[in-house]
């Protein structure tokens, strides 16, 4: 087995006990979060949003989840969705049965939609594909040659005022972004050229192919364009800083005394050195906008992502959906991570995987 392989296998044998550990955390605090989904439930019923003061036991701890009855369901009716939820279980059958269960990716059924809790992922999942996908690319699109371009002409008035309108992107959050492009392009008060929200129009599926393609296209311009605003000011200033740091060192110096152009030198020998960090962050990057930085996007362009789905599991207690969807995340993290890292060697073959340690 080469080295290389050898180091893929380990990586992939320690991801088993880092998703336990991740899953095993999750679960032990949910059982102190207070207001668990029964009392979500008599909440509803009762037409008052949920006291968290006003569970007894810390909401879902204890043996049977802390589940007692507030006033607004019968006994009865308590005793019944426990057992639906499988709450009268005790603390330790339930934690086993979870992980007996994930390892078969079996996360159950949502306690509000009753569906498969796979299956609401797999629903989600092209709209936070597409908004992850897009950003990524764009931003590596345009970061990779700016940050560049600033190295070549640090100092200059170039890199001054791309520097200015970087600070702006870095300091100002996304969603502020998306709020002003609405404002300004999609009806807000000025302009009305794209959408507001939806991913595709309403009769989308009796287009043809060349007019989905547009109209899909036409959905995501306003909130790619304000992650990508959001996005690539830190990868352009590492981008700059990379070339910087490879432009001083000795094999740049060697280079030029052997007559070669500053172009030879730049994209000869300083390029792909200088790009090992950038390119091999790719699949951590994009995992990264995929499940973190397009909450508030999707809030306000009305996308139905996995970042939404998130949010509304947490706040409506929905646990199935939580920690299935942890489980997912931590998963697709920890493979971008590895694919990083296999990476390197793509762009540098001179990495050597048989002496690198785990």
């Amino acid at each position: 087995m080469s080295g290389m392989a050898a180091y893929v296998l380990r990586r992939l044998l320690l991801m088993v006990p880092t998703l336990i550990g991740i899953v095993t955390v999750s679960f032990i605090i949910i059982q102190f979060v207070p207001g668990g989904p029964i009392e979500q439930i008599e909440a509803r019923l009762a037409g008052t949003a949920l006291d968290a003061t006003s569970t007894i036991g810390g909401g879902a701890g204890g043996d049977s989840g802390g589940l007692v009855a507030t006033g607004q369901l019968e006994p009865e009716m308590v005793a019944q969705l426990e057992k639906l939820y499988g709450f009268d279980r005790p603390v330790h059958e339930r934690y086993f049965k979870m992980l007996a269960d994930f390892a078969r990716f079996d996360f159950g059924n949502s306690y509000y939609k009753d569906r498969p809790v796979l299956d609401l992922i797999v629903e989600r999942l092209p709209v936070s594909v597409s908004l992850g996908l897009w950003t990524t690319l764009l931003t590596y699109l345009i970061s990779i040659p700016l940050g560049i371009r600033k190295a070549v002409r640090a100092g200059t008035k170039f890199d001054a005022w791309t520097s200015v309108a970087i600070t702006v992107g870095y300091a100002v959050p996304g969603f502020l972004f998306a709020v002003l492009l609405v404002v300004l392009f999609a009806g807000g008060t000025f302009l009305d050229w794209f959408p507001s929200q939806g991913l595709v129009s309403d009769n989308w599926a009796e287009m043809e192919w060349p007019a989905r393609i547009a109209d899909y296209f036409w959905h995501m311009v306003l909130p790619i364009t304000a992650m990508v605003i959001g996005a690539f000011a830190s990868l352009t200033m590492l981008t700059k800083n990379s070339i910087l740091d490879e432009i001083n060192k000795q094999y740049v110096v060697t280079a030029r005394a052997k007559g070669q152009t500053e172009r030879g030198v730049l994209y000869g020998h300083v390029f792909r050195n200088a790009m090992l960090i950038v390119i091999a962050g790719f699949p951590a990057a994009f995992v990264g906008v995929l499940f973190t930085s397009s909450l508030l996007i999707e809030v306000i362009f009305s996308l139905d992502g996995l970042g939404l789905l998130g949010f509304e599991a947490t706040i409506n207690r929905d646990y199935p959906v939580m920690l299935g969807s942890l489980f997912i995340f931590s998963l697709l993290g920890l493979v971008a991570n590895l694919l990083g890292d296999v990476t390197y060697t793509l762009v540098d073959p001179r990495i050597d995987f048989e002496r690198r340690d785990v």
